[in-house]
């Protein structure tokens, strides 16, 4: 109970503006306070937060002020608050408590993201047609919802994104694309539509490389197949001079991706900067079959390098 003289000096508290996070709480001081007097004789006013587990009270403001905010509250919750009031005489009133419910969470870039990874395509219209969300809102490695819905092969996905403006040739920091995602996972009809859509096979990421070098180091070969048929110059280089063939004999050792490439013409003594072939880097990787394979297709083991090794 507050003491009678006291009562009407200080008003109870009252629910401001009220976030997903937050939640305002007021109260009003009738007899302002001489701020030119000692702090002794100031109004103190204690704010505290119901434990509903515990069912006890917490402090989480003190002071001489008539507003605070609480923060960092979790959305679509209900929150109970009570106001201590101490007076410059001593005495103290607790003042009854009110309660207050934060908003629902709105729609972000998570609720986009969450909707591709679980494949949803009814949620991912959701969060789309709300207008709310940036349709190439990046996650925390950079990659847009259309590049993960690429890597997934989640495809309807795909279409419902760039149908809402996803940009195709969206590059990540490294310089990756969706095209060269999606030859490196190898989904065909992901590759097929992007292409259809606009995505460029010759667009190159930070280290110089391009969807063919992707998808050779995939080993997809209908996706490796499509892209040379659509154009892709198949002794195409990266800032290291390596072919889609060299990609192979540094990464995979893939047999049947390294014959695809070369029946399509790969040269299997091209050089790279240093001056190293396809068959030196399958020696030193030991990859048997494929040393056997680009010997037959006419590799030199007589080429040296630039520290004129063969």
């Amino acid at each position: 109970m507050c003491p009678a003289g006291e009562r009407q000096s200080s008003g109870g508290l009252a629910v401001g503006q009220v976030s997903h996070h937050s939640i305002e709480l007021t109260w009003t001081r009738e007899n302002d306070t001489n701020w030119t007097d000692a702090p002794r004789n100031w109004t103190c006013f204690i704010l505290e937060q119901k434990n509903d587990i515990k069912h006890t009270y917490k402090e989480i403001h003190k002071g001489y002020n008539t507003r605070f905010t609480v923060e960092n509250l979790e959305p679509k919750t209900t929150y109970t608050f009570r106001l201590k009031v101490t007076w410059p005489s001593g005495q103290q009133c607790y003042y009854p408590s009110v309660s207050a419910s934060t908003e629902k969470e709105p729609l972000n870039g998570r609720n986009l993201h969450n909707a591709v990874l679980r494949s949803d395509e009814l949620e991912l219209c959701r969060v789309l047609q709300s207008i709310k969300v940036t349709v190439d809102v990046p996650d925390k490695l950079d990659f847009t919802p259309l590049m993960v819905a690429v890597m997934k092969g989640f495809t309807s996905g795909v279409q419902i994104l760039v149908r809402h403006g996803a940009d195709v040739n969206k590059k990540t920091n490294s310089g990756k694309d969706s095209l060269m995602l999606a030859c490196f996972h190898g989904h065909l009809d992901v590759v097929q539509f992007l292409r259809s859509c606009g995505a460029s096979w010759s667009s190159r990421d930070g280290s110089g490389s391009c969807a063919l070098h992707w998808a050779a180091a995939g080993g997809h070969l209908p996706v490796l197949h499509h892209l040379m048929q659509d154009g892709c110059e198949v002794d195409v280089r990266d800032d290291a001079s390596w072919t889609p063939l060299m990609i192979v004999s540094v990464m995979t050792g893939d047999t049947a991706v390294a014959s695809l490439l070369i029946t399509a013409g790969a040269d299997v003594n091209v050089q790279d900067r240093d001056g190293k072939t396809p068959l030196m880097v399958a020696v030193l990787n030991n990859y048997e079959h494929l040393v056997k394979i680009l010997l037959d297709r006419g590799a030199d083991p007589n080429i040296q390098n630039q520290v004129r090794t063969s």
